[in-house]
């Protein structure tokens, strides 16, 4: 099987020296920038791509809306699948994309743009061939676990840590898509098309660990309690909700002990019950890994089939929840005092939660958000 790879960064690189290791599956030409093009396999006209018909599988891990979104409606339309790590391409074109090879007789694999290396999309398509799936969730962005544990075991406050993490390469220049959430937006979307059969609604509500401090950390840890910032989403009776934001977790929970830049998501299923998975989240190899694996599968005959026939009402109330207010503003009506600066408004949907932050920040914007697990 001859394959094209779409952008020559970290993960294209990745599936590079994975497949150079490999039998029956060839890299024949790398789309890179024109500075960049070394080699017979490197070129910068993606119509070289295009008009080969010797190439079958198109991998797209270029990151971003466009051109990838471009790229791969083209790749679609010329009867070339596509393989793609681009969360945020998937989650703002994913129906578009699955049109398009529906049409064209090809195939779309996504298991590279929801946990790195976890099988975790292949997990959802496998348990929902028997059971119907009640919730997802899960950590979904290895920066922010990274910077929530280093924190904890370093004593460390968020900016320092946050440095740290740019420093060894887990955060980019700019972490705002990391730290405000909008990465594990991107997965929480992708994971409930394909879990509930239904287009998620683009603006479920999103906060990320931003303004989180050291005293947020030793506040919650006094009640045995963990921060991580999660993605969930649930489905009942015709309805669904989704959000990303912190939660404060058991610390003997699974999710409070996981370390580092790992992810760990979890699913829920009828007859099979809770299934969590954990490993790499990102990465050259564990996201490259990821890509390959769907190009096997591919060859192998694979064709997964998205269907976002289903349509779920979306309903915040059925993820309520009590929720933990920092901040120095004036105490939210019906709020409880949780301790010196802090406010427990109890029984809010994460729709609420978010616009009673929003206004919080007006008025000091350090404030600060969490919402109360309720397991143990």
């Amino acid at each position: 099987m001859k394959i094209a790879i779409l952008g020559f960064g970290t993960v294209g690189r990745g599936v590079d020296q994975i497949v150079a290791g490999l039998d029956g599956v060839d890299v024949v030409r790398i789309l890179d920038l024109p500075d960049r093009c070394e080699g017979p396999r490197m070129t910068s006209d993606y119509s070289q791509i295009l008009d080969d018909p010797t190439i079958e599988v198109v991998l797209e891990c270029m990151g971003g809306i466009e051109p990838a979104h471009t790229f791969i409606c083209q790749a679609l339309e010329a009867g070339k699948s596509v393989v793609t790590s681009n969360k945020a391409v998937v989650a703002a074109h994913f129906a578009e994309f699955a049109q398009l090879a529906r049409e064209h007789g090809v195939s779309l694999l996504i298991e590279a743009t929801c946990g790195g290396g976890i099988p975790w999309i292949a997990s959802i398509e496998k348990a929902r061939r028997i059971d119907a799936i009640s919730s997802i969730s899960g950590i979904m962005n290895g920066t922010t676990n990274f910077i929530v544990d280093a924190m904890i075991k370093n004593d460390a406050d968020f900016a320092e840590t946050l440095s740290r993490a740019q420093e060894l390469g887990y955060a980019e220049a700019d972490p705002s898509a990391d730290i405000d959430g909008i990465d594990v937006k991107n997965k929480t979307i992708i994971a409930v098309n394909v879990a509930f059969d239904t287009l998620c609604n683009p603006d479920i509500p999103v906060t990320g660990i931003r303004n989180l401090t050291k005293a947020d950390l030793d506040l919650f840890a006094d009640r045995g309690l963990t921060v991580k910032l999660l993605g969930r989403a649930v489905q009942e009776d015709g309805g669904y909700a989704a959000s990303v934001e912190p939660v404060a977790l058991s610390e003997r929970s699974l999710e409070a002990n996981v370390p580092a830049n790992f992810n760990l998501v979890s699913l829920e299923g009828a007859t099979v019950g809770p299934l969590k998975f954990y490993g790499q989240g990102a990465g050259s190899l564990p996201t490259g890994n990821a890509m390959v694996q769907d190009v096997l599968d591919l060859a192998c005959g694979r064709r997964p089939h998205y269907d976002f026939s289903r349509d779920l009402v979306f309903d915040p109330s059925l993820l309520s929840g009590d929720y933990v207010f920092r901040t120095t503003m004036p105490a939210p009506q019906d709020a409880e005092r949780y301790a010196d600066g802090a406010w427990l408004v109890r029984n809010i949907d994460p729709v609420a939660a978010r616009a009673l932050l929003s206004d919080a920040l007006a008025q000091d914007p350090a404030s600060f958000m969490a919402v109360l697990s309720q397991e143990d």
